[in-house]
């Protein structure tokens, strides 16, 4: 008994410090989770930390890396031993030199404020790619004498040992156009659209799969699937090149430590297949009647296949993924499937998505389905495809007879509506399942209000994200065009990274931007580029340049994006210094505010238009201005003194060019306020000024006017200069144009223009409209720095701002951000008399809490906070109550009279 009591008194010791020891509870290599095959030489270690203690920092790490699981039986590769420091984000390997198509393991535990030790965390891995393209001995080959070339088989068999065991087997494989790869009969992986879209003459992405368990002792067959994709068609404007080509190597290494290679060479064989025509921009055609049974098996006889050709093409070009790929996510059945009043068979799947339909059919030999796409019906109810232009956006599949799933594999299609042509009968719903196919970016925020129309609003610019990020941030994703534009990606990009982990998908476009750059430093519209130089340098699209990677920064505080892009981000503003007139922007080809608030047969001057000019200077300063603070963060005072007195004279021409005695613009436009306003391009007593004419001009229209350059800064403004009640008015109005409007229309992701769909339910622009493009949903920044109230007062949240401000009609709201620290969390809520807060601070940061309160005396329940604590911690400022607290949940209560 005594023996019993002893040890529950050392339980009942030892669980308030159990309770309190921190945890690693995240780990990230690369900004990925366990990356398999990245070509970095020093890759960097992220961990994410958690506590149930308040106000827990980290104040000492130790990483171990080696080559096995028991890293310290294995002996290490690199110890860091104890290393004091605070941070945890993006700490630089520090070992011995890596090896190629090595696993390695890694470890980290920490020491933080409170006299705790955190166990070592769990393992986390990450495998090296080739490191070195000397490392590939494969070559390019393509299919010859074969007759179809827009689509074709590939395969070989080999033999391996059955003396030896497999202790590993890694597939390294690319293509010129898109692949699908097959070991023994089974796809490998998951992924979609490999090996990506990037700027082909310069860098070809790799992939790496684990095909270990796929091989068997004796024969084996890997076979490969090769189709047009990205690199040849209409879509590439015949940039890249003629042939498809692919090159791969098997890597198989044994228990006894010896090797074994697999490559593409000239022993190969080629076919055509079942898959006649496939294009990004029109869809698949797919016979059945052609389909080859077995071809990826081993025993198949090929004798009758072509050879190939080995092609004369460098791996100097082969880069390792850096970007999460491509995956299929949810799946959706039809809500229905009805007869238009035109008599077509459709089935509407409630959302308009981008991805495609598995369809299951049980048909006769020679029977054809057709499956064609649209996001939206006419108003009276019928297939709407006009807004395609020359797209066709269509499956067309012939049936061999008895059951068949049939599916797409080079193309996808941006729908909500399929029509469906050659079934005998209706199909029922559950022979048809959309597929919803995107990068695979892992999702960090979630924002929800009291406002079912807000929340839709949301939903329809995160629905919005995941069709147009489709391996590059994309325009659109069904017309015939679904290109990287600058300008949209460079708009969205703050809430992108809100929505999701877009850190490596923007590095990986970012360096397509670069290599896509010209030698003069202009930067073209759309990335990678097809379209060729005729549009490059527009304002506010090629300064996707700048603004891109300094948001990447903001959000993650990676400062490598940084390094990587200084290069391109100064010759992008040197060229706009060389192109000028003194500084002065006023040449050139611009896009200006596009798509903004326009009246046809406008002859009084109520379209807003804006001065080209006017916003190239406002850009012009901007980019300049970035790239002057990305020169102080890396050291580079030189360039920093240069491009920071650069930045003040570009502003200087600006005021002396653009603005009146009186303080009024040339373009007296909501968008010229803003731009003017948000990018601080007038003298302190002049924005008073500006920020009230901004005002007059909304409420002489009575709704926002702004195109997609003015359209993601004005509720900002609004805010910053004093009228959140003029930006709420703006958020919640239902009428065109607005935020809401296509909610109210029905739209489930966000439009190309504020009038879509009129309110007759008729369409005044087929020729250019996209019922799925994100640019405006550039509002959820606002929503969430605003209405949630979260911030980064420092790069990646280091230390945040919480001030949510309550407005509109808005009851409650709750914002979410999952960030390399941790989750941050606010949500508040009115309940008759109160306004209640409850925040959470991730472990290893800080935050600036501010309360809606003019006196710590209003403030009538804390939670979180110990007795004295409130008072030490608090401080009033413009009229608030501002806390510093570090990590944990605190609430609080304030009486609703005091809310500001």
């Amino acid at each position: 008994m005594k023996r019993v009591f002893t040890l529950l008194l050392i339980v009942l010791v030892l669980s308030p410090v159990l309770k309190c020891q921190p945890a690693i509870t995240g780990m990230y290599t690369d900004n990925l989770k366990n990356p398999l095959g990245i070509d970095s030489r020093n890759p960097r270690f992220t961990w994410i930390i958690e506590s149930a203690d308040h106000d827990v920092k980290q104040i000492a790490y130790e990483i171990r890396v080696g080559k096995t699981r028991d890293i310290v039986a294995g002996k290490p590769v690199w110890q860091s031993n104890r290393v004091s420091s605070d941070k945890s984000v993006h700490i630089k390997y520090g070992g011995t030199e890596l090896e190629p198509s090595t696993r390695y393991y890694w470890q980290v535990r920490i020491w933080d404020n409170k006299g705790n030790t955190s166990s070592w965390s769990e393992l986390s891995w990450w495998e090296t790619g080739l490191l070195t393209n000397d490392n590939w001995k494969a070559k390019w080959i393509s299919p010859q004498e074969i007759e179809n070339i827009n689509t074709c088989y590939l395969r070989k068999e080999y033999s391996l040992s059955g003396r030896k065991n497999i202790s590993s087997a890694r597939l390294y494989i690319s293509s010129c156009g898109m692949y699908e790869a097959y070991i023994n009969g089974e796809r490998i992986g998951d992924q979609y659209f490999t090996p990506g879209w990037t700027s082909y003459n310069n860098r070809i992405q790799y992939q790496v799969y684990d095909i270990t368990a796929g091989l068997k002792q004796g024969t084996n067959a890997i076979g490969i699937m090769l189709g047009e994709g990205w690199y040849k068609g209409r879509i590439s404007r015949n940039r890249y090149g003629s042939e498809l080509a692919v090159i791969a190597r098997i890597l198989i290494k044994y228990d006894d430590g010896t090797e074994e290679l697999v490559l593409t060479d000239d022993s190969w064989s080629g076919s055509d297949g079942p898959v006649r025509v496939s294009d990004i921009y029109d869809g698949e055609i797919y016979d059945s009647g052609k389909e080859i049974e077995g071809w990826s098996k081993a025993g198949f006889d090929d004798k009758a296949w072509a050879g190939v050709k080995v092609q004369d093409l460098s791996t100097d070009v082969l880069i390792a993924s850096v970007s999460p790929p491509v995956r299929k996510h949810e799946q959706l059945k039809p809500l229905s499937i009805f007869r238009t009043p035109e008599g077509d068979l459709v089935a509407d799947f409630g959302q308009n998505l981008v991805g495609w339909v598995k369809v299951r059919v049980n048909a006769s030999k020679g029977d054809t389905l057709i499956l064609s796409h649209a996001e939206v019906l006419d108003k009276n109810g019928n297939f709407y495809t006009a807004n395609l232009r020359g797209a066709k956006q269509r499956n067309i599949y012939i049936c061999e007879g008895g059951e068949q799933y049939f599916e797409p594999h080079f193309t996808w299609q941006g729908f909500r509506y399929v029509k469906l042509e050659g079934f005998d009968n209706d199909p029922p719903a559950d022979d048809l399942v959309a597929y919803a196919i995107y990068s695979d970016l892992e999702e960090t925020g979630k924002f929800i209000t009291s406002n079912p129309d807000i929340n839709r609003l949301q939903q329809n610019i995160v629905w919005g994200q995941k069709g147009n990020f489709v391996d590059v941030p994309t325009d659109c994703p069904q017309r015939d065009e679904r290109l990287g534009w600058t300008g949209d990606a460079q708009a969205f990009a703050l809430t992108s990274a809100y929505n999701m982990n877009v850190n490596s998908f923007f590095a990986k476009w970012l360096k397509d931007l670069a290599a896509d750059q010209y030698p003069d430093g202009n930067v073209p519209v759309v990335i990678p580029d097809v379209l060729g130089k005729s549009t490059s340098g527009s304002a506010g699209w090629s300064d996707a340049a700048t603004i891109v990677p300094w948001a990447m920064y903001e959000a993650y505080g990676d400062k490598r994006i940084l390094e990587e892009q200084y290069e391109s981000m100064k010759l992008w503003v040197d060229y706009l210094v060389n192109v000028s007139n003194n500084l002065l922007r006023n040449n050139g080809f611009h896009f200006g505010d596009w798509l903004f608030f326009s009246l046809d047969d406008d002859n009084s001057g109520r379209s807003a238009v804006t001065d080209k000019s006017l916003i190239a200077q406002c850009f012009f300063a901007n980019s300049a201005g970035i790239v002057a603070e990305t020169a102080k963060i890396l050291g580079n005072n030189t360039d920093y003194k240069y491009y920071s007195g650069l930045t003040g004279k570009i502003k200087n021409v600006f005021f002396d060019e653009f603005v009146t005695p009186a303080g009024q613009l040339v373009s007296n436009t909501q968008t010229a306020y803003v731009l003017a306003l948000y990018f601080d391009m007038l003298p302190l007593e002049y924005r008073e000024i500006a920020a009230e004419r901004l005002v007059k001009s909304i409420k002489a229209y009575g709704h926002i006017t702004t195109g997609f350059l003015g359209t993601p800064y004005i509720n900002h403004v609004l805010t910053a200069e004093g009228y959140p009640d003029i930006a709420y008015q703006l958020l919640m109005r239902e009428e065109y144009p607005s935020w809401l409007y296509p909610v109210k229309m029905g739209a489930t992701t966000i439009w190309e223009r504020w009038n879509g769909i009129k309110p007759d339910g008729s369409f005044q622009y087929p020729s250019m409209n996209s019922f799925n493009h994100y640019a405006y949903g550039a509002i959820g920044d606002w929503m969430y720095k605003t209405i949630a109230g979260i911030t980064p007062l420092e790069p990646g949240y280091k230390k945040i701002m919480i001030k949510p401000l309550p407005g509109g009609d808005l009851k409650m709201a709750s914002g979410e951000l999952k960030t390399y620290y941790g989750l941050i969390r606010s949500e508040w809520r009115i309940r008759e008399d109160r306004f209640a807060l409850e925040i959470e601070i991730p472990v290893n940061t800080k935050a600036e809490v501010y309360l809606p309160a003019s006196s710590p005396d209003l403030v009538l329940k804390t939670t979180g906070l110990e007795p004295g604590e409130f008072s030490s911690l608090q401080r009033i400022e413009d009229g608030k109550v501002v806390l510093l607290l570090g990590s944990g949940v605190y609430s609080f209560e304030i009486l609703i009279k005091e809310v500001i």
